[in-house]
C-alpha cells in the first residue's frame, strides 16, 4: 500500500512539473511584442501603469578648469640684472610674502650705493651754500645769478639722492641705513605674495635679466572654477545657481560650487567663462586641473518614467507598452535628463499618456524577447 502511495506521489509531482514546464513555455512572440501568462508576469515582477508629468530639472553639461583669481598668482622676477648665488625652493614649498626666494650678486649695485651716499653728502654741502648765498643776495653781498645756480645744485642733488634711494629700495636696500661700512654687492628677491612655489625657472651661477621669469607662487586659498558657456546656454545660466563639478579621474566625486560671475564677452568660439565658488574652500585640488560640470537650470513639467524602466537595444532606447492585458510591445524613445530616479521623455505625444507602460520589469521582457528570437 505505501508503495502504491508513493508511486502515486512521485507521478503527481512530475504530472505538475510538466504542466510548470509547458505553462513557462507558452509566451508568444510576435515581431517585437511578447504576450506572457500570469505566472510569467507574476515571476517577472512586471508592473505597468499611465505615466505621470513630473518636475524634472535641465541639466546643462560644461567643461573648464581649476583657476584663480590674478591677484593671487605671480611671477617673480629680479629688479635688477645679476647672478645668482642662493635659491632656496623647489616646485611645491610654500612661501610667505616677504620670504627671501633668491639672492642675486652684482657688482654695479656697488655703483649704485656709492652714488646714493655720494649724492646724499653733496647735498648737505650744497644746501649748506645755497643758504650761504641767500643770505649774502639778501644783502646784497652776493648776485642773484649766483644764488640761482646754488638754489640749482641743492635741488639736483636733492632729486639724484631720492631717485637713487628709490632704486635702492627696489633691489631690498634700506636707504636709510646705508653708510660706508655696510655696502654690499648682493639684494634678495622676494615673494611678492604667500602661496605655492609652481615652477623655479633659475640655477645657482646663471645670470638673469630683469625680463628674465624667476619663480611662479600660486596661493591657492581661494580657488574657483572657469567654465565655459556657448552662446546657446548663456541664457539660462545665472548668478547663484548650483553647480556640480567632477574630475576624468574620479567622476564619482562631486565638488559643489555656484556661479558668481558671467563674462561678458565672447571668446573666438562664440563661448563665455562662468566663474564659480567652490563650497568648499579646503579643495585639495591644483590650478589647472581639467573639470566637467553639471549646472541645473529651472526645472520643467515633463512625462517621465523610472530609470529601470528604459532599455537599450541595438544602441537605441525603448520602453514597454503594454497595448493589452499581458501583451507588451517595444516602444522607441528619445531621452532627456535623469532626476531622483526618472528619466524625462523627449518628443513624446500627449496621447501617449493615456497608455499604459511598463514601470517594473522591463529587462526581463527585453530577455524573454531577445531569447526567443535566438
Amino acid at each position: 500500500m505505501k508503495k502504491i502511495l508513493l508511486i502515486f506521489i512521485s507521478l503527481s509531482i512530475l504530472s505538475c512539473s510538466k504542466e510548470e514546464t509547458q505553462t513557462e513555455k507558452t509566451s508568444v512572440v510576435t515581431g517585437n511584442q511578447i504576450t506572457l501568462t500570469d505566472l510569467q508576469i507574476k515571476n517577472s515582477g512586471i508592473e505597468s501603469k499611465n505615466l505621470d508629468k513630473l518636475d524634472i530639472a535641465n541639466k546643462i553639461f560644461l567643461n573648464g578648469q581649476v583657476d584663480v583669481p590674478p591677484q593671487t598668482m605671480a611671477s617673480v622676477s629680479a629688479p635688477s640684472g645679476g647672478y645668482v648665488k642662493v635659491s632656496r625652493f623647489m616646485p611645491g614649498n610654500f612661501v610667505q610674502k616677504g620670504q627671501t626666494l633668491a639672492v642675486l650678486e652684482n657688482p654695479e649695485l656697488v655703483q649704485l650705493q656709492q652714488d646714493y651716499l655720494l649724492a646724499k653728502s653733496n647735498l648737505q654741502y650744497a644746501q649748506q651754500d645755497y643758504s650761504r648765498q641767500k643770505d649774502l643776495n639778501a644783502n646784497k653781498a652776493s648776485s642773484d645769478k649766483v644764488t640761482q645756480k646754488a638754489f640749482n645744485d641743492s635741488n639736483n642733488q636733492n632729486i639724484t639722492m631720492k631717485a637713487t634711494a628709490q632704486k635702492l629700495a627696489a633691489m631690498g636696500i634700506n636707504p636709510s641705513t646705508l653708510n660706508a661700512n655696510n655696502i654690499r654687492r648682493t639684494f634678495a628677491v622676494i615673494s611678492p605674495i604667500s602661496g605655492y612655489v609652481s615652477s623655479v625657472n633659475v640655477n645657482i651661477g646663471q645670470y638673469v635679466s630683469p625680463m628674465d621669469k624667476m619663480f611662479d607662487v600660486v596661493n591657492t586659498g581661494d580657488l574657483h572654477l572657469a567654465l565655459k558657456v556657448f552662446e546657446k546656454d548663456l541664457n539660462k545660466i545665472s548668478v547663484g545657481q548650483k553647480v556640480f563639478a567632477y574630475t576624468n579621474q574620479d567622476p564619482t566625486k562631486k565638488y559643489e560650487a555656484r556661479v558668481f560671475i558671467i563674462g561678458k564677452d565672447f571668446t573666438p568660439d562664440r563661448s563665455v567663462l562662468v566663474h564659480c565658488h567652490f563650497a568648499n574652500e579646503n579643495l585639495a585640488l591644483i590650478p589647472g586641473t581639467f573639470m566637467n560640470a553639471e549646472i541645473e537650470t529651472n526645472a520643467q513639467k515633463a512625462l517621465a518614467i523610472p530609470d529601470e524602466a528604459i532599455v537599450t537595444w541595438e544602441e537605441k532606447q525603448y520602453i514597454f507598452e503594454e497595448i493589452k492585458p499581458k501583451t507588451y510591445k517595444m516602444f522607441p524613445v528619445n531621452i532627456g535628463n535623469s532626476e531622483n530616479g526618472f528619466t524625462e521623455l523627449l518628443n513624446f505625444s500627449a496621447e501617449n499618456a493615456k497608455k499604459k507602460f511598463v514601470t517594473k520589469g522591463a529587462y526581463q521582457l527585453l530577455m524573454s524577447l531577445k531569447n526567443v528570437e535566438e
